[in-house]
């Protein structure tokens, strides 16, 4: 799974739960850079690192041996969850893994050598594995 080699921070604070700041469209990687075909998110949300790597998976088998693959998020968020039957109190949990907040607009993955419709299927099938609606788009 994708983590972050060293932090600066272990643990951070949960954040704004503000749905209107939430839902304001990215500002970066919003376009296809690298490849020919790309994922892109229409809803936000907070994806984890195993979700990444499963989505990176089905697009790899199902792009065929002579697709490209990027990866264009990367989770360095720490997400901490405290163990099962502990009470409430002492202390915040042990961090449990990473995410990356997703928000509309970011291209997250992309897939190059690959036939149109093959790269298509291929990026939907990556989608369904994700906890957000996204869309293929192609290199303008």
């Amino acid at each position: 799974m994708l983590a972050p080699k060293k932090a600066k921070y272990r643990k951070w604070q949960s954040g704004r739960k503000n749905p209107a700041r939430w839902n304001l469209p990215d500002t970066r990687g919003l376009t296809v850079a690298f490849g020919s075909h790309g994922l892109k998110a229409i809803t936000a949300a907070r994806v984890t690192s195993n979700q990444i790597e499963a989505a990176r998976r089905a697009l790899t088998r199902a792009g065929g041996k002579s697709a490209k693959v990027w990866v264009r998020i990367f989770p360095d968020r720490p997400f901490t969850q405290k163990a099962a039957e502990v009470g409430m109190g002492s202390g915040k949990g042990d961090v449990a893994g990473y995410v990356m907040e997703v928000r509309p607009g970011r291209v997250i993955f992309e897939i190059d050598g690959a036939g149109d419709k093959v790269a298509r299927e291929a990026l939907r099938k990556a989608g369904t594995k994700l906890p957000l609606k996204a869309r293929v788009v192609v290199r303008q």
